[in-house]
C-alpha cells in the first residue's frame, strides 16, 4: 500500500465521518424546536402511573431548559447510527470479498436492528412495569415527584443498556465465525455466562433487582438465539 492510498483512505474516512456529524448536527437542529414535546413523551411511561396530585419536579434553575435538550441529543445520537453504519459499510466493502460482504452486509444492518429493538423493548415494556412496581411500593405518606435530570439519567441508561445486550447474537455469531471460540465452548460456558449477564445487568442498570432481571434474562436468551444462528 503506497503512501497516496494510505492518504486517499484517510480522506475517504475523515469525509464520511463528516457526513454522519452533519446529519446528526441536522437531527438536532430538526428535533430542539420540539424538544418540550419530545421529553413529555418519553416521560409519559411515568407520568401516566402518577397518582393525583404526583408530578415530576426540577432542582436545579437550568433543568427545565437543559434536560429536554439533552434528551433532543440522546436521540438525535441514537438516530444517527444507522447512517454511521452504513457509512462504515461503504468505507469498508471494497476491501472485502464477495463472501465477506455476504457475511458483513447482514451482519451491520442485524446490529441496527437489534439495538433499535432493544431500546424499544426497554421504553415500552420494562419501563411502564419498573414504574408501576416502584409506584405500587411507595408508602402512602411519601409523595412522588421524579426529578427530569435523574429521570433522563434512569431512561438513557436502561435504554442504552438493553440496545447493547441486544447485540449478543451478533457477538456470539462473530466469536465461533472468527474462531475464537466454537459453538461447543460456548455451550460449556454457559453457566459462567449467565452470572456474567447477571453482573453485566446488576452494572449497567439502575440499582434494583427487577432492572437487573429484566436484563440479564433477555440477553441469556439471546445468547441461546446466537448459538442456534451460530451452527448455520
Amino acid at each position: 500500500m503506497t503512501k497516496e492510498t494510505v492518504i486517499s483512505h484517510f480522506l475517504e474516512l475523515r469525509t464520511r465521518l463528516l457526513k454522519v456529524i452533519i446529519f446528526f448536527v441536522f437531527l438536532s437542529i430538526l428535533g430542539i424546536p420540539f424538544s418540550a414535546e419530545i421529553y413529555s413523551f418519553v416521560a409519559a411511561p411515568l407520568i401516566n402511573l402518577l397518582p393525583d396530585g404526583a408530578t415530576m419536579i426540577a432542582t436545579e434553575v437550568a433543568s427545565p431548559f437543559m434536560a429536554p435538550i439533552k434528551l433532543t441529543l440522546y436521540i438525535a445520537m441514537l438516530f444517527s447510527m444507522p447512517w454511521l453504519f452504513y457509512q462504515i459499510w461503504m468505507f469498508i466493502s471494497p476491501g472485502l470479498y464477495s463472501n465477506e460482504r455476504t457475511f458483513t452486509g447482514p451482519l451491520l444492518f442485524s446490529t441496527i436492528i437489534l439495538f433499535f429493538s432493544g431500546a424499544s423493548f426497554a421504553f415500552f415494556i420494562v419501563c411502564p412495569i419498573i414504574f408501576k412496581f416502584f409506584i405500587g411500593m411507595a408508602p402512602e405518606s411519601i409523595i412522588i415527584m421524579t426529578d427530569i435530570s435523574q429521570y433522563l439519567s434512569f431512561i438513557f441508561k436502561l435504554v442504552f443498556a438493553f440496545g447493547v445486550a441486544f447485540e449478543i447474537p451478533v457477538a456470539t455469531i462473530l466469536l465461533v465465525k472468527s474462531g475464537f471460540a466454537t459453538r461447543n465452548s460456548l455451550i460449556k460456558a454457559r453457566p459462567y455466562l449467565i452470572i456474567l449477564f447477571l453482573i453485566i445487568g446488576m452494572l449497567l442498570t439502575p440499582p434494583d433487582i427487577f432492572s437487573q432481571l429484566f436484563l440479564a434474562i433477555p440477553m441469556w436468551v439471546l445468547f441461546e438465539i446466537g448459538i442456534i444462528l451460530a451452527k448455520k
